[in-house]
């Protein structure tokens, strides 16, 4: 990870731009430059991943146009190799193909990226600042108006805090350009419905997924996994193992009394033969990590914090204790395959959009949650489940075909990995407890009786009234939300509200977003 920021205007004092650097220096602790453009300035702070040595440092500059980012431009030796002709390279960063493809493309280039990325780039000629995320909201980017109106862009919303009134998610998918930001990619829209029969359905996920999980293992720096015992992380280990000539390195996290998944981690690991590391944590490392972690998150949501903490806590030891910089995850196959809650989809309508919502909400959830627990031990998070080529496809898969007519989650994802001996039986098809409860069921318990405990009930009622948007409705809500307002007064519309179980389901209108309160959740976290 790497922070990147742009102020697009002439009025700002660098010693301010440089304090609200600070706040992120985590990540990016290789180095940090600023550039004044005449026009603006743009910011780079590097934790160095491709291209390690001081040639690949940002922001790049080429005739006078430059650009930051905070990004893995994936294919790029095809694209340097095709650009080469024309342009000399002068590193072997990734990103350093952004300002040659853009004196060819121009702002089509955004569209053309297989990346995960967020970027700032000044052009010389127009004299103005472009910006651009990429299509799920991987790379973090927020930007606001200061009070002479300018616009400043920031990889996140503690460089901002200071600076503007109000702060904004950098909407995935959008580039902006001459103060408008256009959509040049809705990642969830779907041309044509793929009917294919099953047999051809899982034969694609899996070859697709395996690309997608590939493609991500190529770094200077070394890489290491976050293995759950669940399907997901399991899955990406899995292909990682088979395509590593080096045993993995995978590294699982539970509560010292009741860890779930510890034991299917261990399983796993011992089956795919990594190098295998476990994390066990108490009652006093989670409350005494809890203010850290709102902070660190900018959120008040209770699924995002319940699931930071065991994150943010393996992510500390790997960063205290080993030289592993890239970590690969499990995260966004619950949006594209369904949750326990989506059993409960009408119809497949109803599926579909479900899916389609929380794609586009994933940035201000569990892509949030990875970004900031993984970045802020100066690591870098990469998502195989987030393959561009693998979520358009699988959102086009028939709907019907992903809903749960066969008595077991993520079936055809289950089943695309049923031949090879990918991972044992009892893994593959094991229900997998959502990951606050499968650190240990006792972690939430503590957060719920240590949050009750702050309040009386009648300053509970008196202190929810203070909030009109995301009003909290449990103590333990009103006690992340008033941490949260501490350190990010009257921002609150950074996050669109509570991530729960769609209400409108029937079975669905829980008080809990744990799917544990779920009338399905069965030997899901056994």
């Amino acid at each position: 990870m790497c922070t990147i920021m742009g102020y697009c205007g002439d009025v700002l004092h660098p010693a301010l731009l440089e304090t609200a650097l600070a706040q992120t220096i985590s990540r990016g602790p290789d180095a940090q430059r600023i550039i004044d453009t005449g026009k603006g300035i743009l910011a780079f702070q590097r934790l160095a991943i491709m291209g390690l040595d001081d040639s690949g440092m940002q922001p790049f500059c080429y005739n006078g146009n430059y650009v930051v980012c905070n990004g893995e431009i994936y294919g790029f030796a095809k694209i340097k190799e095709k650009l080469s002709p024309k342009y000399t390279f002068q590193s072997e960063s990734d990103c350093e193909v952004l300002l040659p493809l853009y004196e060819e493309y121009g702002i089509d280039m955004f569209g053309m990226l297989d990346a995960e990325f967020a970027c700032i780039l000044y052009d010389a000629k127009t004299q103005s600042f472009l910006a651009a995320r990429d299509p799920i909201g991987i790379r973090p980017l927020y930007y606001g108006y200061d009070a002479a109106g300018t616009i400043v862009f920031a990889s996140e919303p503690k460089n901002l805090v200071q600076l503007v009134d109000k702060i904004f998610p950098f909407p995935p998918g959008h580039y902006y350009k001459d103060g408008i930001f256009t959509c040049y990619c809705d990642i969830t829209a779907v041309e044509k419905i793929c009917y294919d029969d099953t047999e051809i359905v899982c034969k694609n996920i899996h070859d697709k997924l395996e690309a997608g999980v590939c493609k991500r293992l190529v770094a200077d720096a070394n890489v290491g996994f976050l293995l759950s015992g669940g399907l997901d992380s399991s899955l990406v280990c899995a292909i990682a193992a088979r395509n590593s000539k080096e045993p993995i390195r995978t590294f699982a996290i539970g509560m010292s009394e009741d860890a779930i998944d510890l034991k299917y981690a261990r399983q796993v690991a011992d089956f795919l033969k990594s190098v295998h590391t476990e994390v066990i944590i108490t009652k006093e490392d989670v409350l005494s990590a809890l203010e850290r972690v709102i902070q660190i998150l900018g959120t008040f949501d209770i699924t995002t914090i319940r699931a930071s903490i065991g994150m943010y806590l393996v992510c500390k030891a790997i960063h205290e204790t080993t030289d592993i910089r890239v970590l690969l995850t499990g995260e966004i196959s619950d949006e594209l395959f369904g949750y326990k809650y989506t059993d409960f989809a009408p119809d497949a309508d109803a599926f579909q959009k479900e899916s389609q919502k929380r794609v586009h909400e994933l940035h201000m959830y569990d892509v949030l949650r990875a970004d900031r627990c993984i970045s802020v031990n100066s690591l870098e998070a990469r998502v195989p489940f987030g393959d561009l080529d693998f979520v358009r496809y699988v959102m086009a898969i028939d709907p019907e075909k992903k809903r749960n007519h066969y008595g077991k989650g993520k079936y055809l994802l289950r089943k695309a990995f049923a031949e090879g001996a990918y991972l044992p039986e009892e893994i593959l098809w094991r229900e997998k407890a959502a990951f606050s409860d499968a650190v240990g069921h006792s972690m939430v318990d503590y957060l719920k009786e240590f949050t009750q405990s702050c309040y009386s009930d009648a300053e509970f009622e008196a202190k929810c009234k203070q909030y009109t948007h995301a009003k909290p409705f449990t103590k333990e809500s009103l006690y992340y939300r008033e941490i949260f307002e501490k350190y990010y007064p009257n921002q609150s519309q950074m996050i669109v509200g509570f991530w729960m179980p769609n209400a409108a389901w029937e079975g669905c209108k829980v008080d809990d977003p744990s799917a544990r309160v779920l009338s399905n959740y069965g030997d899901s976290g056994k």
